[in-house]
C-alpha cells in the first residue's frame, strides 16, 4: 500500500532501518557478509532465499506473486511442513491475479494455548531497470549494503520468518502453540488478499495476537549509535481523493473568467496552507516522552513539551515544521497528482487533483471529507474517494511480547529502549487490529534515517543488518511458545 514503508513515517525514529554489529547466528562475532566462508548454513540458507525472492518482479501488472508463492511452497515442503501445514490461496484485485499463503507450523499435541499470526507481504512496488544505478530485480551486495527492490519492504521480512521456520523445523522444535505465516500478495496496492487472509484468521484461527515483519525496528543515529527499538502499535487511516473541476471550455484566445485550472489551484492553495487540529492520544505523547530524551537541540525539547502539554505552541509550531514528526501530531492531506486541460489552444474543460490523507485514529475519512469541502467553500470542486477505507485502534503491546522482543533485543544491544510509535503509513496490520486483535510491528532490522529508499530508487538494506536480525524472530518465538 502506499506509504511508507517506512513508509511515509517518522524515518528517524523507524524500521525496517542498519546495524551497527551484524551478530552471527550462532556466534557473537562479527559477520564478514563479503565472505562466503564466513557465513554460517543458516546464514547462507536465509541469503540464498532473499536472492531468490528479489527476483520475483511482483509488483502490479506482472502477476508475478503466484510464482513467489510456489517457490516458498517447494521451500517448506522440503523442509517438512505437510500438504495439511500449507494453504495458497487465489485473489482477483482490481482484475488481477495474486495469492496468499499460509503456513501453519504445529503445535506439540495437547496444547490449549492460542496461536500467534506472523505477517509479511510478498508483493513490491514496482521499480524500472532504466532509473536504477543497479538492476533493481536483481540482489547486488556493494560497499556493504544489499541492493534491490523490496530489500527492506518487505522481502526482509518474508526472507527472515521463512528462514527462521525452516531452522526451527530442522531442528525438530515443537511449539507450545500453533504459529501461522501469513504472506499477502497486494499490500501495496488493492488489500483485496489482506482483507480476506484477516477474515478467514478471525473466523478460523482466532489468535492471541498477531505480530507483524512489515514495520518497526531499531532506529540508529546517522552515526550508527542504536536509538531505539520502534514498535509500530497504531496507523492512520488512509484515504484518497480525486478533487475536479469542470467547465464548458472554449478557445485559448478567449479566455473566460472561470478556468477550471484556475478553480482547482486556488483549492489546492487552500488545503496547503490548512493545518488541521492537533490530536495527541495516550500513545503519541508516550512516543514523545521517549523520543525527546533521545533527540537532541531544539527538536526533543519541542517533543518533551509537546508530551507534558499537548496545547503548547511553540513545541507544535516547531513539530509541525518536521517532515519526520508532524505526521504524528494530527491528520495530512497533500495533493500528490495533477491532470488537467486537452490541448494547448484550448480552455480546460476539466481540471483533477489527486489529494492523499494520512487521517488520525478516530477521526474518521467523512468527517475529513467535509474538513476539506469546508476549507475550499467552492461547490465547483467535486469529491470522490478512490481508495478503499479501514480504520483501525490502537493495540496494546502486551507484556508477553514486550518480553520477548526484550529477551531477543538484549542479544543485540542490552538495555534499547523500547519504544511504541504510531504509524503515519499504513501496513496489513491495519485489518487485523479493525478485527479487535492486538497488532503491532517489530521488524528484525536496524537502519539510519539516509539509508531509507522504501519505494524509491535505489532501494538498499545494510548487509550488516541483514544478518545480525536473523536471530530476531528465531528467539522471540522462542520465547512466546517454547
Amino acid at each position: 500500500m502506499a506509504k511508507h514503508k517506512l513508509q511515509e513515517r517518522m524515518q528517524k525514529w523507524s524500521g525496517p532501518t542498519a546495524l551497527l554489529l551484524a551478530a552471527g547466528i550462532f556466534s557473537a562475532q562479527p559477520v564478514l557478509a563479503q565472505d562466503a566462508a564466513a557465513l554460517t548454513p543458516h546464514q547462507q540458507l536465509a541469503r540464498d532465499i532473499y536472492s531468490d525472492l528479489i527476483a520475483f518482479r511482483t509488483a502490479r501488472g506482472q502477476e508475478q506473486v503466484p510464482a513467489m508463492v510456489s517457490y516458498l511452497v517447494d521451500r517448506f515442503k522440503k523442509a517438512g511442513f505437510s500438504d495439511d501445514d500449507i494453504q495458497v490461496t487465489d485473489y482477483d484485485s482490481d482484475g488481477e491475479k495474486t495469492q496468499g499463503l499460509m503456513v501453519t507450523y504445529r503445535a506439540k499435541a495437547g496444547s490449549a494455548e492460542k496461536p500467534i499470526v506472523l505477517l509479511g507481504h510478498m508483493d513490491v512496488v514496482d521499480a524500472l531497470a532504466k532509473d536504477w544505478v543497479r538492476p533493481p530485480f536483481t540482489l547486488t551486495e556493494e560497499d556493504g549494503y544489499f541492493f534491490g527492490r523490496a530489500t527492506m519492504d518487505n522481502k526482509y521480512g518474508i526472507t527472515n520468518l521463512t528462514s527462521t521456520f525452516l531452522r526451527l523445523k530442522a531442528e525438530g522444535w515443537q511449539p507450545s502453540r500453533d504459529l501461522v505465516l501469513v504472506f499477502s500478495g497486494d499490500e501495496e496496492s488493492g488489500m483485496v488478499s489482506t482483507e480476506a487472509q484477516a477474515k478467514y484468521v478471525a473466523e478460523n484461527i482466532d489468535p492471541a495476537f498477531i505480530l507483524n515483519s512489515d514495520a518497526g525496528g531499531i532506529a540508529l543515529a546517522e552515526d550508527g549509535t542504536p536509538v531505539a527499538f520502534q514498535v509500530q502499535s497504531a496507523e492512520k487511516t488512509y484515504a484518497t481523493y480525486e478533487l475536479t473541476v469542470n467547465n464548458p471550455g472554449g478557445h485559448s484566445s478567449r479566455p473566460r473568467a472561470d478556468n477550471a485550472i484556475y478553480e482547482l489551484a486556488e483549492a489546492l492553495g487552500k488545503i496547503a496552507a490548512y493545518k488541521f487540529p492537533v490530536q495527541a492520544t495516550d500513545l503519541t505523547r508516550s512516543y514523545f516522552a521517549t523520543a525527546g530524551k533521545l533527540t537532541p537541540g531544539e527538536l526533543g525539547q519541542a517533543m518533551l513539551r509537546f508530551a507534558a502539554d499537548p496545547s503548547d505552541a511553540s513545541a507544535i509550531a516547531t513539530l509541525q515544521a518536521d517532515p519526520e514528526s508532524v505526521g504524528t501530531l494530527g491528520t495530512t492531506c497533500v495533493a500528490t497528482m495533477l491532470q488537467a486541460g486537452h490541448a494547448e489552444n484550448a480552455l480546460p474543460q476539466s481540471a483533477t487533483a489527486t489529494v492523499n490523507c494520512r487521517i488520525f485514529p478516530g477521526t474518521g475519512a467523512a468527517a475529513t471529507e467535509a474538513k476539506l469541502k469546508k476549507i475550499i467553500g467552492n461547490d465547483n470542486v467535486t469529491f470522490k474517494l478512490i481508495t478503499d477505507v479501514t480504520e483501525s485502534p490502537e493495540s496494546k503491546l502486551r507484556d508477553d511480547v514486550k518480553a520477548a522482543v526484550r529477551y531477543s533485543l538484549d542479544k543485540r544491544y542490552p538495555g534499547l529502549t523500547i519504544l511504541p510509535y504510531m504509524e503515519s503509513g499504513g501496513t496489513d496490520g491495519m485489518h487485523y487490529r479493525g478485527l479487535g486483535y492486538d497488532t503491532v510491528a517489530i521488524s528484525a532490522a536496524a537502519m539510519k534515517a539516509s539509508d531509507m529508499f522504501a519505494h524509491g530508487l535505489n532501494e538498499r538494506l545494510p548487509v550488516a543488518s541483514f544478518y545480525g536480525g536473523l536471530d530476531h524472530w528465531y528467539w522471540i518465538l522462542k520465547k512466546l511458545a517454547e
